[in-house]
């Protein structure tokens, strides 16, 4: 497979050239400027843009003809006029059942919000697969070419779960992450005792036969030469015993596995942490191993100075969700320190019960101004390159693959997105990316590439019909605005105890 993307609008450190991208064997072969860089000096050759966030290295053949389009050579010509090409973004955080949901839970905080999610949880592989064929459509015409589903299982179906996630996501084309979540303590071990005594039942089923799940999933699943990376993904130290996460870190480091969990996504898991460890969760994550650079991290919201020592210290990576932080009401994640300590941080949608969407660009939006109002040192606050640079570079680091995905050069993967600038929504003329990430971007996605292979053109997706996927949605579902929870009636009072909160009784 081969084809040549040209005159398209790449990012470089002065500003924006157009260059033609070649892709041979599902990787980028060559980047080549064939017109003076836009709002820059003319261009004197060598390579155009080392140490842009779009672009990272390799030797662009010199004073290559120019293509006429259509195939030359045998080779497609994509023309790029008037369009940007960036590396895909990557959706680190999702769950991708959550679909059904979105739009119906009431505000609450996360401790109260699961129950109801967990008490209407679809039991359907088929609304899975629904499910996440939806994520992956939206992701896509977002800017996202990757995917980390965090992944709930049905109970006594949970391969059947996985099979029916990866029929999706190989039927459309995204590159997939699925992190099966599993966990071997019951929900009401999620908050915090306080001097209730509180007892805990028995989970489902034993971290014993948790891990041996894990191991059948990974050698039945596991199949990067076809999109799908599994990960080891315990849902955090809220519900999961050391022994289990012990168990995922020897399977992990027997199959070369990345790590994903929530860590401090609430005041209530920092204070539940400190009850069963004596010190803080990443302290203890620490202790037993867990963080690596082949670990990302959800949420990371209730982080200490010292504990973003540890992150920075062991190269783990933050996945920063700050839509769904919003709406549950979790707080403010101290993105700017982690980067001015050196932490690597990635964007997340989050599920879409707790955010709602999938829009990537959303996301990647709050997620970059939010931060202006928690220093007020502006030389700090995060540029839209750097935030082109989180969403691409950034997840990649995370996932263990910034040698082969999140930039445009030569040798990586083709997976990037072409984004018509001649969208109203991308109009006036002013900075390309600027109008990306601080604007409201619909219908900009032109085309996605992953892997070499185009899934979306002209704003459509390709490989499957997704009239038919909004039709299953709407038949499957039904509208409604109220349904009551009865979880979350069991556990409010103890909930609102411990935490201090008035009228608790």
């Amino acid at each position: 497979m081969s084809f040549t993307i040209q005159n398209a609008l790449i990012p470089v450190d002065s500003g924006y050239e157009t260059a033609d991208v070649q892709v041979v064997d599902n990787c980028i072969s060559a980047i080549a400027p064939n017109n003076p860089p836009f709002n820059s000096p003319p261009y004197q050759g060598g390579n155009p843009a080392s140490n842009s966030p779009a672009y990272q290295g390799g030797n662009p053949p010199s004073n290559p003809p120019p293509y006429q389009g259509g195939d030359r050579g045998g080779q497609t010509v994509i023309n790029g006029k008037n369009k940007l090409l960036l590396p895909g973004f990557i959706n680190a955080h999702t769950h991708s059942s959550e679909m059904w949901q979105r739009g119906i839970i009431p505000p609450l905080p996360l401790e109260l919000w699961i129950a109801e999610l967990y008490d209407f949880t679809p039991l359907d592989p088929e609304q899975v697969y629904l499910s996440a064929l939806g994520t992956a459509v939206e992701t896509l015409l977002s800017g996202g070419t990757s995917v980390v589903d965090h992944l709930v299982l049905i109970p006594g179906q949970e391969l059947e779960t996985i099979a029916a996630a990866v029929r999706a996501y190989q039927e459309i084309g995204i590159r997939a992450f699925i992190g099966p979540l599993i966990q071997d303590e019951s929900l009401t071990a999620g908050m915090p005792a306080g001097d209730s005594g509180i007892e805990h039942a028995a989970y489902i089923r034993s971290t014993k036969a948790t891990l041996e799940l894990m191991e059948t999933a990974i050698k039945q699943f596991h199949t990067p030469e076809k999109g799908v990376n599994m990960l080891l993904a315990p849902t955090g130290i809220q519900l999961c015993s050391d022994a289990l996460f012990e168990g995922c870190i020897d399977l992990s480091d027997r199959y070369n596995l990345c790590r994903h969990a929530h860590l401090l996504e609430t005041p209530a898991q920092k204070q539940l942490a400190y009850e069963k460890y004596g010190c803080s969760a990443v302290e203890h994550l620490q202790k037993i191993g867990y963080l690596s650079p082949r670990t990302s991290l959800a949420h990371c919201v209730w982080l200490d100075d010292s504990d973003i020592a540890i992150m920075a210290e062991t190269g783990a990576t933050v996945v920063h969700n700050p839509l769904s932080n919003l709406r549950l009401g979790s707080g403010i994640a101290p993105i700017l320190k982690y980067r001015q300590a050196g932490v690597n941080v990635s964007f997340g949608c989050d599920g879409a019960a707790s955010n709602d969407s999938q829009d990537l660009l959303e996301a990647i939006k709050i997620g970059s101004i939010l931060h202006n109002i928690t220093d007020l040192d502006y030389r700090q606050w995060i540029t839209p390159r750097q935030s082109v640079e989180m969403a691409s570079l950034g997840g990649a680091k995370g996932l263990n693959l910034a040698d082969e995905m999140g930039s445009l050069t030569v040798g990586k993967k083709a997976d990037f997105v072409l984004y018509d600038l001649t969208s109203l929504s991308l109009l006036p003329r002013t900075d390309p990316i600027g109008l990306l990430i601080l604007g409201r971007p619909t219908n900009a996605v032109d085309s996605v590439w992953v892997n070499g292979k185009q899934i979306v053109a002209e704003g459509k997706v390709k490989t499957i019909d997704v009239d038919a996927l909004r039709r299953e949605l709407f038949d499957r579902s039904e509208w409604t605005s109220k349904r009551q929870s009865q979880t979350v009636s069991e556990i409010e009072a103890h909930y609102r105890k411990v935490m201090n909160l008035q009228g608790y009784s």
